[in-house]
């Protein structure tokens, strides 16, 4: 009965393995095997409140990264001249934003966290940067189809009513 209830007593010491966390690392290409350690001085070692800060902390820190991610790729598709689909890059990010936004305003006491700081400071860098870069090739058609528009103007025209107009210098 005593080896009984001490190993229900060692059982209950250990601490529980953090599988979400486990995953989440191995994802990242570390991989984890769980190990137990022992809880010297029977007291719990992580807080409750700690533990769910971090877990939120890990998630904040996901939304921004998959958006980040979303930007990069069009950004890099632009730069390099690829084909991309803009409805669709549009519909990624927009998606993406909303998720990043509904979760820092549910944790806006994350916001003086170092970590999610920097992560958002190199968000907003990677998102001038496409910012930059949209702006261009925006400006590159809407140049080409001035170009198209003139071209069309000047071929169905016969010159019969602007011939007195670009005479007059109108």
């Amino acid at each position: 009965m005593q080896a009984q209830e001490g190993a229900a007593a060692l059982v209950m010491e250990q601490p529980v393995v953090d599988r979400e966390a486990m995953t989440t690392a191995a994802v990242s290409g570390d991989a984890l095997l769980p190990v137990l350690l022992p809880n010297v001085g029977g007291e719990v070692a992580n807080d409750g409140a700690d533990a769910a800060r971090s877990d939120e902390v890990r998630g904040l820190l996901a939304a921004i990264r998959r958006l980040e991610g979303i930007v990069e790729e069009e950004t890099a598709a632009l730069a390099t001249g690829k084909k991309i689909d803009f409805d669709e890059f549009s519909a990624r990010k927009s998606r993406s934003m909303l998720e990043f936004v509904r979760l820092m305003r549910a944790r806006m006491h994350l916001g003086g966290e170092v970590e999610i700081t920097e992560e958002v400071q190199r968000l907003r860098e990677k998102l001038e940067r496409n910012r930059s870069i949209l702006e261009m090739h925006y400006d590159a058609v809407r140049e080409v189809a001035s170009i198209i528009v003139k071209a069309i103007k000047d071929a169905e025209s016969d010159g019969t009513y602007t011939g007195r107009a670009a005479q007059d210098g109108k």
